[in-house]
Formats: structure tokens, sequence, C-alpha cells
């Protein structure tokens, strides 16, 4: 299962679009450490891929931004499934629905929008001057742009592209809803079978986890979810090994896979470490993310890496960008690294495709 788990989800390096074609979604972050999360996942999965392509090419590819079982990049096929949700509760607003005098700001918004084509969220302030509102932690938040990605997940609005990482936002139209409750299910159980493909092989307990964060994606139809899993535990591949019911997509076998001698630096949101129970399950280490942990109490580091050598998570590592050479510290589960020589080898050659990726000098420091 463990091979399987690596093998399906880390396939043959392909083109951009090939490969999130395959994956269908592609979680985001902002946090650079080396570089943002969507970028740290693609360059194993995307020939020769440089980090901020996913963000250059983004207007010609067949993707959007929109929140999936979390936010990030998925394509209009997967995204049609989940729209229209025009009358959603916005997650980052809790669930206190939009009063008249929101819903018409939000209509001069769109009609704002329909005329300019594309628009930067600092127009919209500009012409606008909503002011500031309170955001979802507790802070303060420039109320346009907190509208417009408002506007964003109900699906009024998409994301045209980015500038120097800032959403630049167009009108966007959807198909209609689900004629009946028949074609609502059969959107839903695509939705959760988009889900497993990119997660899978899931444990039972995952499965479920997965199958509720689909909340996000159609909120409009949250009540159905519970019987969405029971069909798709019924529709699904599943083994028991250890006590534990596993399940992945009915088309494919876990048998067979060949893993390669390969050292691999993922992100902590990559598809193969993103399922924390499922991590400790198959490598019998906990890994916690960090990055909000204050510093004194952090035990790995403020972004560290898994590493993965062949099928196995053996340690992880802290990388940076200092001087234009790239500083890479390690730690080991088992205290050390491995000592033989291929082990040596591919780490090397995977600190020479992250200086690539990051278009770095071959010089690094390592500790």
């Amino acid at each position: 299962m463990r091979r399987f788990a690596v093998a399906r989800s880390l396939f043959e390096p392909t083109t951009l679009a090939r490969a999130l074609d395959r994956m269908g979604f592609v979680q985001a972050d902002p946090i650079r450490a080396p570089a943002r999360a969507q970028d740290l996942m693609l360059r194993h999965r995307v020939k020769g891929y440089r980090a901020g392509d996913l963000e250059r090419r983004y207007a010609k590819l067949d993707i959007e931004e929109d929140f999936f079982v979390v936010y990030g990049y998925v394509t209009r096929r997967i995204e049609a499934l989940m729209h229209p949700r025009s009358d959603a509760e916005v997650p980052a607003e809790g669930s206190v629905p939009w009063s008249a005098a929101q819903k018409q700001r939000a209509r001069e918004v769109l009609a704002f929008v329909q005329e300019r084509g594309t628009v930067h969220p600092r127009e919209v302030d500009e012409h606008f001057s909503h002011g500031k509102v309170r955001n979802y932690w507790g802070g303060t938040s420039n109320a346009s742009t907190h509208l417009l990605a408002a506007m964003h997940y109900r699906g009024m609005l998409r994301v045209a592209r980015r500038q120097s990482g800032i959403r630049l936002y167009g009108v966007h139209a959807h198909g209609p809803e689900p004629a009946d409750a028949a074609e609502r299910s059969e959107r839903i159980d695509a939705l959760v079978d988009a889900a497993v493909r990119v997660y899978a092989p899931l444990p039972s307990a995952s499965l479920s986890y997965l199958v509720r964060r689909l909340r996000y994606a159609v909120p409009q139809w949250r009540g159905e979810l519970t019987a969405a899993l029971r069909r798709a535990r019924e529709r699904l591949a599943h083994a028991r090994v250890d006590g534990v019911d596993w399940y992945w997509p009915a088309s494919e076998k876990p048998t067979h896979h060949r893993v390669r001698d390969e050292v691999r630096l993922l992100t902590p949101f990559d598809p193969v470490v993103w399922d924390r129970d499922r991590l400790e399950m198959l490598w019998d280490w906990t890994y916690r993310f960090e990055a909000y942990t204050p510093a004194a109490k952090r035990k790995l580091g403020y972004y560290a890496l898994p590493l993965l050598w062949r099928d196995r998570v053996i340690g992880w590592a802290n990388l940076s960008v200092s001087a234009g050479k790239l500083r890479s510290e390690f730690g080991y589960i088992e205290s050390r690294a491995p000592r033989d020589t291929a082990f040596r080898r591919e780490l090397e050659s995977e600190l020479a495709r992250m200086r690539a990726f990051l278009s770095l000098g071959t010089s690094s420091t390592q500790r």
C-alpha cells in the first residue's frame, strides 16, 4: 500500500497541461520556502518545470482557481461540477448570510467588472471606497478585497490571472444547476471520485474526512455528502490491511508498482503526505507542519519538507535561498542518513533539480 501511494501519485513527469489533467487539482499555498506549494508539487510531475510556471501560464491552461477540498487550482471539468453555488455561505464569513446591502454592493461590483473586463482589487477599492472589514482571523482587511474573494467563491467572478501574486478578477458564467436529484448525485459522486484520484489510497477514516471536506466545493449540497460517502464505499476498490479498510479508484490495482531509486523533497501539501494520519500509518512517523508554530516550540522547522527515499519517508529538510545559493538543513527519523552511496548520489541529484527549479547556480550549502 505504501508503494502504491508513492508510485500512483508521483507518476512519470509529463507536460504541465497533462499533469494538471491527470491530477485534477493542485493545492495552493502562499508561503515560499523556498517556493510555493503548488510549484513544489508540480516540479515532481512536470518535465523541466520552473518555479512560477503555473502562474505564468495560468491564463492559457484549462484550469481555474477555486475551492475544492481546500483552495487551489482545479480543472474546468471538475469546476463545472461544483457550480453554480451563487447563494452559498462563504467559508471565510462563517454562516452569516449576505445582507441586502451586501448583495447590492456585489451587484454594483459585478457591473463594474463587466464594464472593465479584468480588474485589480485596488481599482475596485478606489472606485467604491468600501473601507475596512473584520476578517475571519479577527483582524481587519480591505473590504473590497474581501468582497471580491466572496464573489469569487460564489462563482460570480473568476481569477483571470495574477499580478505580483495578487488576483485579478473577471466575470464568470456557469452552466445550469442539475436538472434533478439523480443528476445532482452524479455530480457529487464525480467530485468524490476526483478527490479520491488525488489522494488515494485512503484509509477509511481519511475517506470520510475527504468527503466531508467537499462541503467547501459544494456547500449547496453538503447535506447529501453522507449518502455520497456510502455510495463511494460501495463503488471504490478496497481491501482490509492490518485491520484497516483502504479505498482507491476501482480502475487501479495496488500491485506491480515499481518505485524508483530516487530522493524527493515533498511540500507538506503534496498528495503523498497531505493526509497526516495516512502518513503516520505508512511510515510510522508523526509529521507536523510548523510554519504557524512559535519558533521556540518548533521541532522540525518552519517549513520542513518530508524527505522521501524510494518508498520511505526517512526524514525532513528545511531549504532556503541566500546570496543566490541554496541552503539546506536535514534531519532524519533514525537520527542519521542512510549510509549507502546510492542515497548520497540521489540526494545530490534532488538538490541539483531543486536548484534548476529555482533557477539558481550550481553551488549549495548543506548541513
